[in-house]
């Protein structure tokens, strides 16, 4: 080979030095961060008034908003990353408090087996949206368009031919209630944050072990990708993408619970609306709308934003109607810096 030869030749890939720079805004969770820190920060001058800073309660108060959210927005993303969705998250709330409540109010249930049955009610409905989408070819977001009407009309139809009203009381008065509530509801100091937020960094901790460490991860991003060239080296797309259909069902199911053991009661609407906070929270994490791309790390501090701009505005003394309007301009601009970052990211490789 000639000395010309030998210096035209194209450098290994493998051996280009990316800057330091350049490598961390390759990342999909950057712009969430980075976002959930300007948003403290502006809180903190237009709240200083309630102590933003320096009050542990308004910490308290915006960390539950927001752990309410990215519990089950971390399966969300996971869910995205494999290129599907599920509108039906935010429903299954409702009819997983509801379910435990008429356990354990009407029929008399302990609430720990009460608990295990309404688990598996979520994973089952998972399993359905899952196994429908994956042999029908439907669009995943029609089916669990139709899951989401169908639940809707269960809650409030179906509890009150079962009750005679549209909500469940007094779910406190079950045998268990209080060893149950301390695990899923409890607060953790006298200044009223809620176990449920230990829960939200569980979960995270999980769904970004299982993305970046394990096969089942790669799994994710093969059917997510390019589904059809996964299979061809072996990826068991299916099973992943039902798999992912029932961890969401799962934990927003795991939500129900917590919110039904908190409030004590649960409504038929509870829940409604929910599923697109999910989203939200999953696309400022940097997931992209088209699949195989994102991040569960930025999905936590997705939702840590939407909390802070929910409790934020109120502490403000802004009208609350104006969180609607930040929700949608925080999404906006997630995906145009999503798209932004997406392309970064294949010119370094």
């Amino acid at each position: 080979m000639t000395e010309t030869t030998a210096s035209s030749a194209p450098a290994d890939e493998r051996l280009v030095r990316v800057a330091p720079l350049s490598r961390l805004l390759t990342r999909p969770d950057i712009g969430a961060l980075l976002g959930a820190i300007a948003v403290f920060f502006a809180f903190a001058y237009f709240a200083r008034a309630v102590g933003w800073l320096s009050d542990p309660g308004i910490a308290a108060g915006w960390t539950d908003q927001a752990a309410q959210y990215g519990i089950v927005a971390v399966p969300v993303a996971l869910l995205m990353i494999g290129g599907e969705f599920d509108l039906s998250a935010g429903v299954m709330i409702g009819s997983s408090g509801l379910l435990l409540g008429y356990l354990t109010t009407f029929q008399n249930m302990n609430v720990w087996p009460a608990i295990a049955l309404v688990l598996l009610f979520g994973l089952t409905i998972g399993f359905i949206n899952g196994l429908t989408v994956v042999k029908t070819k439907l669009p995943s977001f029609i089916v669990t368009l139709a899951t989401f009407f169908v639940l809707q009309g269960v809650n409030a139809a179906g509890t009150l031919k079962l009750t005679g009203q549209t909500a469940i009381q007094n779910i406190d008065s079950a045998s268990g209630f209080k060893s149950a509530e301390k695990l899923f509801a409890g607060g953790l100091t006298h200044y009223d944050f809620k176990v449920k937020v230990i829960w939200w960094i569980a979960i995270t901790v999980v769904g970004a072990w299982l993305l970046a460490k394990s096969r089942f991860g790669n799994w994710i991003y093969g059917a997510g990708g390019n589904a059809s060239s996964a299979r061809n080296v072996g990826v068991p797309v299916a099973r992943t993408k039902i798999a992912l259909f029932m961890m969401t069902s799962g934990t927003a199911a795991l939500m129900g619970i917590i919110e039904a053991l908190e409030l004590r009661s649960m409504q038929a609407g509870e829940g409604i609306g929910l599923e697109f906070i999910f989203i939200i929270c999953a696309v400022v994490g940097g997931c992209l709308l088209t699949g195989g791309f994102g991040s569960v790390i930025g999905t936590f501090f997705g939702a840590a934003m939407l909390g802070m701009v929910q409790l934020g505005i109120v502490d403000s003394q802004w009208d609350s109607n104006w969180t609607f309007t930040f929700q949608g301009g925080i999404l906006f601009a997630a995906v145009m810096l999503n798209t932004l970052i997406r392309s970064r990211a294949q010119r370094a490789r």
